[in-house]
């Protein structure tokens, strides 16, 4: 009697425990921000929305929402390409396509459409500028995480259509290291990101994807348009 009694006591317990755990899920990440602007120039980076604001933001990105929270959102924000040939796939979410479908980031006609009003604005540079993208670690920023490179593509807009993930590969003009992120506890939301120099490009309208591989053969990306004066 009082061994079963015991027992009783242990399965309550336990079920207790695991009542109150939360694991902390593994996300994917995506780019927000295509132009962050730094409150103060030199030292430390710090890429939390008390270090800076964004001047410039990935297509259709909707304004007043928790930095790093939209991989719950439905349709999430993160987009995975097609596993068997990623280099084939759609450069830019159409919000159905993809391993992991993300919300529609396709180009509006004309471009600026998909800026502006509920989403953020667009980015508006000349060459020689420094543009500072960034992403939420999403938990892949861990000391045991590979420090995998993310990829910025940069092609010149041709027609109403986006431009293919051949074609972006021909001109990644920076590679930024994943794991460029604010020191914090909070693995989930650790702000991120890195900076590079707008190359020597006509004037007009381009594609700029933000491309990160995960593991071998796991592509996410982020689209956004930028105007080069």
């Amino acid at each position: 009697m009082v061994l079963k009694s015991s027992f009783t006591m242990l399965v309550v317990a336990s079920l207790a425990v695991f009542g109150t755990y939360t694991p902390q899920a593994e996300a994917h990440s995506w780019a927000d921000c295509i132009d962050w602007k730094f409150n103060k120039s030199g030292g430390k980076q710090d890429w939390s929305d008390k270090g800076g604001k964004c001047v410039g933001f990935a297509r259709r990105f909707p304004l007043h929402k928790a930095f790093g929270s939209l991989d719950s959102a439905d349709p999430s924000r993160h987009y995975q390409q097609v596993h068997k040939n990623p280099n084939s796939a759609l450069a830019c979410s159409n919000g159905k396509a993809g391993a992991e479908p993300g919300s529609d980031e396709t180009r509006a006609n004309p471009p600026s459409k998909a800026y502006g009003g509920k989403y953020g604005q667009m980015t508006v540079t000349s060459v020689g500028d420094t543009l500072c993208v960034r992403w939420p670690a999403k938990n892949h920023a861990k000391k045991n995480e590979p420090n995998n490179m993310v990829q910025i593509n940069l092609s010149k807009a041709k027609d109403a259509k986006d431009i293919s993930q051949q074609e972006l590969l021909k001109n990644t003009i920076a590679r930024l290291p994943y794991k460029n992120c604010n020191a914090g506890s909070n693995e989930d939301r650790r702000a991120c990101g890195g900076c590079f120099k707008v190359p020597v490009r006509a004037k007009g309208t381009y594609l700029l994807q933000w491309r990160w591989m995960l593991n071998s053969n796991e592509w996410y990306t982020s689209c956004a348009d930028i105007q080069i004066k």
